[in-house]
């Protein structure tokens, strides 16, 4: 079967990670760039016509109090009528601003003014401003650009004398706002590309852990499970690097326990296969010959059988319908377990303990496991030695065990024996089986949410206990049916 390869990108620097935060963080920053841009110049021109509109006001409230409240200078009377004196006093006193042209008409006619090269109105739009009724403000167009105006006619006795208009050029102030409007730009496209700069920096040692996750990742095989990821910091890009190490401590162990198992599980079949090749190979004629050897082959057929079924057992532990959980009583569970360990072995067996009570389990699965526990303490002790089995209720739990007077195990031994094909050094005579009971039995015991507990020494017996949990609805319904009894 021709293996796939994944083709790498011909431009990587185009379609990366790296890149694409970039680009994303480079098109969010240009985007807000050009629209604070764009709002800081209407805000700087609404001002600008806020603040002229504001001077021309000041300037028409200013005439409008001299015309209404001033007296002539030279005659120190109200001005009347005298349209002529209210106009020449007004451009006496006021200096207008810089940009700003001060319109008198008396009549239709231009009076005074204070532009220095004519007024920015032509004939006609003099005329116009000379002939109105009412306060007027807006912007006319002009050869100076666009102009601000306030226009004011004067009037007494419903009789119309004149005009006063004032005039602020705004093309001026409004390019000044350009001008500025384009210097922040230009500054903002400037921390834009150092902004950029930094931002590829940062993105690159940001992802550099994702670099080393997938140079790691490629560098690891089969056969080579030991790289690892130097992880630093805390954050979501550590935690990554976290879990894929953890991910690979547990591929390691799998592969460790795949190879272990495929070593033993041959060393296993090799033996009875050699013995039954063997037997087969020297066989004769003669019937009792014959007879012998059908004897050895069963006997090692029947080996490799209780092997397979107990890898069978390993494998269905880890599937959701290895358990088929049902109401059991503990007593009468307890005293059959007994029953049925008496005939392994003639040994000296002991009923320890027996509680009382109803759980929730596999029965089939919790019988497999004791008297797999009763067959390891066949193995380890010899005729007439005294073997012990009991149940108890203690703290939710409910607790099986056999307890044996062999050599025991020493601590060092006492993690170890519970792994696949794995034996005690100190077995009083060679095992039949091929190291799986103890597996078996701690797989029956975690598949209830139990565990398997081991209380022993060198020298002073064995206890394997089987802890299963119990449901507590069903141990208070337990007390009340033997209080009610």
């Amino acid at each position: 079967m021709r293996g796939t390869t994944q083709r790498m990108p011909r431009w990587p620097l185009l379609v990366g990670a790296r890149t694409r935060v970039l680009a994303a963080f480079l098109i969010l920053l240009a985007s807000s760039t050009v629209v604070s841009t764009l709002a800081l110049r209407q805000l700087l021109l609404a001002r600008v016509n806020e603040r002229v509109d504001a001077s021309l006001l000041q300037e028409v409230q200013e005439f409008q109090i001299l015309a209404s409240r001033g007296r002539d200078p030279q005659t120190a009377e109200p001005f009347g009528t005298d349209i002529e004196a209210i106009f020449d006093t007004f451009l006496g006193r006021n200096v207008p601003d810089s940009g700003e042209t001060v319109l008198t008409f008396v009549g239709t006619e231009l009076y005074r003014t204070t532009a220095t090269t004519g007024p920015p109105f032509d004939a006609q739009r003099l005329r116009r401003a000379a002939t109105i009724r009412r306060p007027r403000r807006g912007t006319v167009d002009s050869d100076r650009g666009d102009l601000r105006y306030a226009a004011v006619p004067i009037s007494a006795g419903g009789e119309r004398l004149g005009a006063f208009i004032v005039t602020a050029e705004i093309e001026r102030e409004r390019q000044e706002v350009v001008d500025s409007v384009q210097v922040a730009a230009g500054v903002s496209i400037g921390v834009l590309a150092i902004a950029s700069l930094l931002a590829w920096i940062i993105a690159g040692r940001v992802l550099a852990p994702l670099r080393q996750l997938r140079d790691t990742a490629r560098g690891i095989t089969e056969t080579d499970l030991t790289r690892r990821i130097e992880v630093k910091g805390r954050d979501e890009v550590a935690e990554l690097g976290r879990t894929f190490n953890d991910m690979i401590d547990r591929l390691e162990g799998a592969f460790a326990s795949q190879r272990a198992f495929v070593s033993d599980a041959g060393h296993e079949l090799r033996t009875p296969i050699t013995i039954i090749r063997g037997h087969l190979e020297l066989l004769g004629d003669d019937p009792r010959e014959r007879a012998d050897t059908i004897d050895v082959v069963t006997d090692e057929l029947d080996r490799m059988s209780r092997f397979v079924d107990d890898l069978l057992t390993l494998a269905k532990s880890e599937r959701t319908d290895f358990l088929h959980p049902g109401p059991v009583d503990l007593d009468e569970l307890t005293e059959e377990l007994l029953t049925k360990a008496t005939g392994l072995a003639p040994r000296d067996w002991r009923l320890e303990g027996n509680a009382a009570g109803r759980i929730t389990a596999d029965r089939q699965r919790v019988t497999q496991a004791v008297m797999n526990l009763a067959h390891n303490a066949v193995q380890h002790t010899r005729d007439g030695d005294a073997v012990a089995l009991g149940s108890a209720l203690l703290d939710g739990e409910a607790r099986l065990w056999v307890r044996d007077s062999g050599p025991g195990v020493p601590a060092d031994q006492q993690e170890r024996i519970f792994e696949r094909f794995a034996r005690s050094g100190n077995s009083i005579r060679r095992s039949e089986g091929a190291g799986l009971g103890l597996a078996i039995v701690r797989a029956i015991a975690e598949a209830h949410g139990g565990r398997v507990e081991l209380d022993s020494g060198e020298g002073t017996g064995s206890v394997f206990t089987v802890v299963l949990p119990v449901d507590q609805r069903e141990e208070t319904s337990e007390q009340e049916e033997l209080t009610s009894a």
